[in-house]
């Protein structure tokens, strides 16, 4: 299997280049990226715990879905493509924002990404794909905040950064 490339963009979201994933984390260029909350009628989040044998972030509680576009690919293909990849469900998804983070790993990756940030609705289990994903559950939003305070360790680093901002979108608009 070949190794996916990332799409390089300018801080406009421009495509600049293509590189292959790890070179882009080694080297922390900026790429584009998307990342997937879905949540219920209860307005729970679908957490993931990220698979036991992932390269970096392994067994670390994340959001619904994240990866990057391909070539050709608009966000919402992406995000739909990527949320049926990992944990088996489609749904209508609705982008809300894009911001640019960095994140360092432990590892000597970094993420650089300019992150298109979507919403969707689901209430049924996912059928999660143990290549990429361990579990998952539902929390509300308060407690996905007050549980990332007492233990930012069992998180991702981009899923905290990312978080935040989600949290902030909430609070200045009604969904």
């Amino acid at each position: 299997m070949t190794e996916e490339n990332v799409i390089l963009v300018n801080e406009k979201d421009e495509q600049i280049g293509l590189m292959p994933k790890l070179e882009a984390h080694e080297k922390a260029l900026l790429h584009r990226a998307f990342s997937v909350f879905v949540l219920n009628e209860k307005n729970e989040i679908m957490l993931q715990q990220r698979a036991h044998h992932k390269y970096h972030s392994p067994l670390l509680w994340t959001n619904t879905c994240c990866s990057h576009q391909r070539e050709g690919e608009n966000n919402i293909q992406a995000g739909t493509r990527r949320l049926q990849e990992e944990m088996g469900f489609t749904t209508e998804l609705k982008e809300l924002f894009s911001f640019i983070y960095k994140a360092p790993f432990d590892n000597g990756l970094t993420e650089h990404e300019l992150d298109h940030v979507m919403i969707g609705y689901y209430n049924n289990e996912p059928s999660i794909n143990t290549d990429e994903v361990e579990s998952w559950k539902w929390m509300s939003i308060d407690a996905v905040k007050s549980d990332m305070e007492q233990h930012p360790d069992i998180y991702t680093v981009w899923f905290k950064i990312i978080f935040d901002e989600f949290y902030h979108f909430l609070e200045e608009h009604k969904l």
